[in-house]
C-alpha cells in the first residue's frame, strides 16, 4: 500500500549523524526559575527505533528511552491528566505513557496503520484515524480502550476534534475528501441505565475535491475547519455546524449544517497548518514551493505567500500571536518569521532534516526533531543575544513527533 505523503517525509532512510552536543545535563542558566517540584518532559517518537525518548526540559538532558510498538509516529499529551499517547503505526496500537513514572502503563489496540491521535480538551476521549483500515477509532481514556470504530474515506490521516468537542474532522488522503462527524458529549459520570447511549461518532457530512487531504486545523471557536490539500495547491475551508441552541443557529438556521465555504490557492504541496492562538490567521507550510501562505480566517482569503526556506514541513506560533517558527526539512534550518512585521527575521541551524516542532511550556525553548540525524535541537528563543541553538540532545532513529508535558508536584 502506498504510504501517505505526510508520513513519508519523516520516514526517509538516511545514515544517522552524531549529535552535535551530547551533554549529561546542563542547568538552565539565564532561564526563568522554576518552582520546587516543577517537572517538564518532552516525549519524542522515534519511528525506526520503536522507542520514545524522554527528555528532561528542566535539567536539559536525556531522561530515559521507552520501548513502545512498531514505528511510532504521532504523539499527544492529555490536557487533564499526566498521560501521553504514542501512536504505533505498524503495530496498530496506542502506547499509554504514565508521565509521573515515565513508564508505559498500557497498550490500546486500534486498527491498521494509524498515524496521529487527537485528544479532546476534557481529556476523556481520543480519536485515531486508521489509514490502512479506512476507519476512525474512538478511545475511552478513562478505561483505556477503544469504544467505537466508524468507517470514513480512503486512507484517513488526521481525525481532529474541535475545541467545543462537538465535531471530529477527518482528512481522507486516498479519496481526496473530508469527513465530519458528531461526537457524543463526554462525561466522567456514569449514565443512568435507562438512558440510551449516544453513538461515540455519528456521520454528519462529507466534502470531496481536496486531493491528498492531510492536515486539519480547527479555529478556537470551533466555527471552521481548514484542510491542507497536499496533492495540489489549495486549502479547503468548511463551516462547521453550530449547536441548535447557539447564537449563530438562531440568526441563521442554515448554520446548523456543515457547508463548504471556499477553496483557497496557496503554494505547492501544503502539508501543515499553524493556527494563531487568537484564531485570526493560519500559516500554511508549502513543502513543494519553499514558502508559507498566510490565510485570513475571518474573510477566508490568502493574504500572501512568502519564501521561508527549503521544504518547510511544520510551523508553530507563539502564544502572543507575534512570531511563526518553521522547520525547513530540506535545509537543516528553522526560520523565524515576524507576523507583526511581515518579514523573515533570521534562521537557526539544527540537526539534519528538522521535522516536527514544539515549544516548552514557557516558550523559552523550541524543540526540533531532526529526522535524519536522530536528535532534537534545543533552541533558546529569548536571550540577550537573541534566539539561537542552545544544545542538541540525542533521540532515536527517525524522530518524528514531540509532545511536551509539564506538571507541578
Amino acid at each position: 500500500m502506498q504510504q501517505p505523503f505526510y508520513r513519508l517525509r519523516v520516514r526517509l532512510l538516511a545514515l544517522s549523524l552524531p549529535a552535535l552536543l551530547l551533554p549529561l545535563g546542563c542547568r538552565r542558566n539565564g532561564f526563568p526559575d522554576v518552582p520546587k517540584g516543577y517537572m517538564e518532559f518532552a516525549y519524542v517518537t522515534n519511528g525506526n527505533s520503536n522507542t520514545v525518548s524522554v527528555l528532561d526540559l528542566v535539567n536539559l538532558r536525556p531522561d530515559r528511552t521507552l520501548r513502545v510498538g512498531d514505528n511510532p509516529t504521532g504523539i499527544a499529551a492529555n490536557p487533564r491528566r499526566n498521560e501521553i499517547y504514542a501512536v504505533n503505526s505498524r503495530s496498530g496500537s496506542i502506547s499509554v505513557i504514565d508521565g509521573t513514572s515515565n513508564t508505559v502503563a498500557a497498550t490500546i489496540p486500534v486498527h491498521r496503520q494509524p498515524y496521529f491521535i487527537s485528544v479532546d480538551p476534557a481529556g476523556g476521549r481520543a480519536y485515531v484515524a486508521n489509514s490502512g483500515s479506512n476507519s476512525v477509532s474512538v478511545l475511552d481514556l478513562d478505561r483505556r480502550r477503544e469504544i467505537a470504530a466508524v468507517g470514513t474515506g480512503e486512507q484517513p490521516g488526521v481525525a481532529r476534534v474541535s475545541p467545543d468537542m462537538r465535531s471530529v474532522v477527518v482528512s481522507n488522503r486516498g479519496s481526496g475528501s473530508v469527513s465530519i462527524y458528531d461526537a457524543a458529549p463526554y462525561s466522567s459520570a456514569p449514565q443512568p441505565s435507562q438512558q440510551k447511549e449516544q453513538p461515540a461518532l455519528k456521520f454528519r457530512s462529507t466534502f470531496s475535491g481536496c486531493p491528498g487531504a492531510t492536515d486539519v486545523a480547527i479555529l478556537p471557536d470551533s466555527s471552521k475547519a481548514f484542510v491542507a490539500c497536499s496533492g495540489g495547491r489549495s486549502v479547503m475551508v468548511v463551516s462547521l455546524a453550530a449547536a441548535p441552541d447557539s447564537w449563530p443557529a438562531r440568526q441563521d438556521p442554515a448554520a446548523t449544517s456543515d457547508h463548504l465555504l471556499t477553496m483557497l490557492d496557496v503554494g505547492a504541496t501544503p502539508v501543515h497548518l499553524a493556527v494563531k492562538p487568537d484564531g485570526g490567521e493560519i500559516f500554511v507550510s508549502n513543502f513543494g514551493s519553499d514558502s508559507v501562505s498566510e490565510i485570513d480566517t475571518w474573510n477566508n482569503q490568502v493574504l500572501g505567500t512568502y519564501m521561508i526556506g527549503m521544504k518547510p514541513v511544520h510551523g508553530v506560533i507563539t502564544h502572543d500571536n507575534s512570531t511563526l517558527w518553521v522547520a525547513n526539512f530540506g535545509s537543516d534550518l528553522v526560520s523565524i518569521y515576524s507576523i507583526d512585521d511581515g518579514q523573515l527575521i533570521t534562521t537557526i541551524h539544527t540537526g539534519s532534516s528538522p521535522d516536527t516542532l514544539a515549544f516548552s511550556a514557557d516558550e523559552h525553548l523550541l524543540l526540533a526533531a531532526d529526522s535524519h540525524s536522530g536528535d532534537v535541537a534545543v533552541i533558546r528563543t529569548q536571550s540577550k543575544q537573541g534566539a539561537g541553538l542552545f544544545t542538541i540532545l540525542p533521540a532515536g532513529s527517525s524522530p518524528n513527533g514531540i509532545a511536551v508535558k509539564a506538571t507541578q508536584h
